[in-house]
């Protein structure tokens, strides 16, 4: 657990000496948040109707930003080779990582939810209940796109492979996060979708460090 801290807190220190890079998610969450709106009527009731899904698509496109850096670095300047090779549990130290990752990039974006909701024309309930949404599933995408950078961090234009592995992953979440927040705008239950979410939530953290450890293991060899 000591070598998991330590990597936590290396993530958010390298974090804080770039505060560029951990920025421009959360800037481009709210640019395409924002923008939809214009392209549409003024008080257009459709609008309401849009906005879950406008958050969620933004948020899975933000987290989609950072996501080849998450291994990149640590490949190019040897760290990685030093995390395999820890007493301590690869997958565990991979999903350190991955949690500094979320913590930097994910978080600011379900903290910015309720302005956002807000801006679209969603009820109260409908802000809270996206904002639970988000922090159930960002979890989801960060740990996702952390598998998907693992695959292909030795590969060449690793960015081309991205979407087209991530995207199909992601897609779950997307739905339920967004037809949680649907529902709620409905008057309808919404908690099978953030039941489906925290399950996602709890497959994907629990299982996929063990799998990108095996793919950076592969990367190295």
């Amino acid at each position: 657990m000591s070598a998991a801290a330590a990597v936590f807190r290396r993530e958010l220190l390298l974090a804080a000496r770039r505060p560029a890079e951990w920025a421009q998610p959360l800037v481009f969450y709210a640019i395409v948040a924002l923008l939809f709106p214009l392209g549409i009527e003024a008080h257009d009731p459709a609008l309401k109707v849009f906005a879950p899904a406008v958050v969620w698509v933004g948020a899975l496109l933000a987290a989609l930003l950072g996501v080849e850096r998450i291994f990149r670095g640590d490949l190019d300047d040897g760290t990685l080779e030093q995390l395999l090779l820890a007493d301590a549990p690869a997958p565990l130290l991979v999903a350190a990582k991955l949690a500094a990752h979320w913590l930097i990039t994910a978080l600011p974006l379900v903290v910015a939810a309720p302005v956002l909701g807000i801006a679209l024309g969603l009820e109260p309930l409908a802000v809270k209940v996206l904002t639970l949404s988000l922090l159930l599933g960002t979890p989801t995408l960060m740990f996702t796109g952390g598998f998907a950078a693992a695959l292909t961090v030795g590969a060449q234009r690793a960015g081309i492979l991205l979407p087209i592995l991530v995207l199909p992953l992601m897609t779950p979440a997307v739905i339920f996060g967004g037809g949680a927040v649907r529902a709620a705008a409905a008057g309808l239950p919404f908690d099978a979708p953030l039941y489906f979410l925290g399950a996602l939530t709890a497959l994907t953290v629990t299982l996929l460090p063990f799998a990108a450890a095996g793919a950076l293991r592969n990367a190295i060899e």
